[in-house]
C-alpha cells in the first residue's frame, strides 16, 4: 500500500504537530489500512467488512496492538507514542480510559510516521498486526 497523500503535508514539521492532530491523521491511516487489508482478503459484503473492521479499530484492539509491539519501537517512536497516550482528551463512555489513551498513542505514532513520509516503517508497524484466521 502506498500513501502518496503525505506529499500534501510535506511542509509540516511532524515534531511540531499536536499529538491529537497526529492521532487524527493516524486514525485515518490505520482505518484505511484495515479496510484495504480486509477487502484484499476477499470479503465482498459491506456488513461483514464493517463487522470485521470494528474488531481492529476499536480502542481495546488498538491498545492491545500497541502494547504488544512496544518493545519493537525505537526510542523516538516510543516517545511519540507516549506523548500521544499522555495527551488529555475526552474519552468516549464506551471506551476504557487506559485503552483509549493507548489507542491515541498508536494513532499519534502512525500519524507521525505518515507525515514524516516514512512509508517503510509505517508499513512495518502495520504489518505487525496479528490477523485472525476467520478474516
Amino acid at each position: 500500500m502506498d500513501f502518496e497523500f503525505a506529499e500534501l503535508g510535506k511542509d509540516l514539521d511532524p515534531e511540531g504537530v499536536h499529538p491529537l492532530v497526529l492521532a487524527y491523521l493516524g486514525d485515518a491511516v490505520y482505518e484505511l489500512y484495515i479496510r484495504t487489508r480486509l477487502v484484499t482478503c476477499g470479503i465482498a459484503r459491506v456488513k461483514r467488512l464493517h463487522c470485521q473492521s470494528v474488531k481492529y479499530v476499536k480502542a481495546s484492539a488498538q491498545a492491545e496492538f500497541i502494547r504488544s509491539i512496544a518493545e519493537k519501537l525505537t526510542e523516538d517512536e516510543l516517545a511519540i507514542m507516549k506523548k500521544g497516550r499522555n495527551t488529555k482528551s475526552n474519552v468516549p463512555r464506551s471506551a476504557d480510559v487506559s485503552d483509549y489513551r493507548y489507542s491515541t498513542g498508536l494513532e499519534s505514532l502512525l500519524g507521525y510516521l505518515y507525515l514524516k513520509n516514512n512509508k517503510k516503517r509505517l508499513m512495518e508497524i502495520l504489518e505487525m498486526l496479528d490477523w485472525e484466521e476467520d478474516t
